[in-house]
């Protein structure tokens, strides 16, 4: 079958169309063409995703990106050879995701295809049935089935949760966050740097150079719920911490600033006062305009200017915080494995694309040698059309013939 897939749960505007052959014990993939457009730079000076912009965005570039991707699949003048469309349905921005819903639809009525609501989360799970495959081209294709029962970490700015799978149809969520998702997280503690948006590669890069140059803090910030006796995170008590230590190192510069004339007990009286009136200045994130349509802020939401944050402060806070969030997501999983001894490993959603978070989780092997451990090529941990093609295919094949809603959910479950 060939199958045209389609991404709108957020700021990506994305469409692939895929081969797919099997049956739900076996599945066979390989892309024929794939587009994708960011709207990071747009969004950027806001410090976040805003729907309407987004919205706007993806109405304008969905039919640019189904032209480039149908131009790459060599099936632009021959469209009878798609079989169905795959939309994401949910989680994400309602706004964005009613853009490609309607687009799926009027595609599927033009062309007489069915249109399969997609789970987005699913969606990541999907992505790691893609390998590069240098003979066909380069072109990505799977070369193993998924051995099951297997464990997925999903992890992503608005998702963090583990999900137990006994097959494609059956899936479990048996771990999640209790408050920040981690990617989340790592756009918030950004902010707080006055890192540019998304905050997750910056922070990284800092870390990596950190390290390189052996540069550590002190302090060790804590790792939430990693003792619990359950599989759930949570990482808002480590964004608390780091907010903290960034402001006591605010607090000290100005005080050592006022000790050199080059500050007065009045700017300190209204450094203060600004932050006692902007609780939220440091933790606007891209989550927070997901449920509703409000007007844009008129600044990015950064620290306020007073805090000055030097290189080494940068480099060992970002450090600190990313070995935490490792620790935290890799002891967890351990956990679970030990639980329910899965035969794979799936890691997927954008945070896996942090190349010290990869290079942790792939050690696991040395544990866990029985154990396939299933992470997905990089250009296929953001959200992408290609995954969304693919999980249409699974939810195609659990029954062919359903009636299937096409409607928008921001808050869908994976299970």
């Amino acid at each position: 079958m060939i199958i045209l897939g389609i991404e709108t749960s957020c700021d990506e505007t994305a469409v692939s169309v895929i081969e797919a052959k099997g049956d739900l014990k076996s599945l066979q993939f390989k892309i024929l063409g794939s587009a994708v457009n960011s709207q990071i730079e747009i969004h950027k000076p806001y410090g976040g995703v805003f729907p309407a912009l987004a919205k706007r965005e993806h109405l304008r570039n969905l039919p640019l990106v189904l032209e480039e991707a149908l131009k790459k699949a060599d099936i632009k003048d021959d469209l009878d050879k798609i079989d169905i469309i795959a939309v994401t349905v949910g989680p994400g921005l309602e706004p964005a995701l009613w853009t490609g819903i309607n687009f799926a639809e009027k595609l599927g009525k033009s062309w007489g295809k069915a249109v399969i609501p997609t789970n987005h989360m699913e969606g990541h799970i999907a992505s790691v049935l893609f390998k590069t495959d240098e003979s066909e081209s380069k072109k990505e294709q799977t070369k193993s089935r998924i051995e099951f029962p297997a464990i997925a970490l999903l992890i992503s700015g608005g998702h963090t949760e583990l999900v137990l799978l006994k097959s494609w149809v059956s899936k479990e969520t048996i771990g999640e966050t209790q408050d920040d998702a981690v990617g989340e997280a790592f756009d918030k503690v950004a902010r707080m740097m006055n890192l540019p948006y998304p905050g997750g590669p910056e922070i990284s890069k800092l870390a990596e150079k950190a390290r390189l140059e052996d540069i550590s803090l002190e302090k060790k910030f804590p790792r939430p719920m990693l003792h619990s006796k359950d599989l759930n995170f949570s990482f808002s008590g480590l964004k608390t911490a780091v907010l903290y230590y960034l402001k006591n190192i605010n607090e000290v510069n100005i005080r050592s600033a006022q000790q050199r004339g080059q500050v007065s007990e009045s700017d300190i009286f209204q450094n203060n006062i600004k932050n006692s009136n902007n609780p939220q200045k440091h933790s606007l994130d891209r989550t927070e305009y997901f449920s509703a349509e409000k007007s844009p802020p008129s600044h990015a939401s950064r620290a306020p200017k007073e805090v000055v944050i030097s290189e080494d402060i940068k480099l060992s806070v970002a450090r600190e915080f990313e070995d935490a969030v490792i620790e935290i997501l890799v002891s967890k999983t351990k956990v679970a494995i030990e639980k329910y001894s899965p035969k794979t490993l799936i890691i997927g959603g954008g945070v896996i694309a942090n190349k010290a978070l990869r290079e942790n989780f792939i050690k696991l092997k040395e544990n866990y040698p029985d154990m396939e451990i299933l992470i997905p090529e990089k250009s296929l941990t953001t959200d992408n059309a290609t995954m969304i093609a693919a999980a249409g295919f699974i939810e195609y094949l659990r029954d062919p013939r359903a009636d299937r809603e096409l409607k928008a959910q921001g808050n869908l479950n994976i299970i």
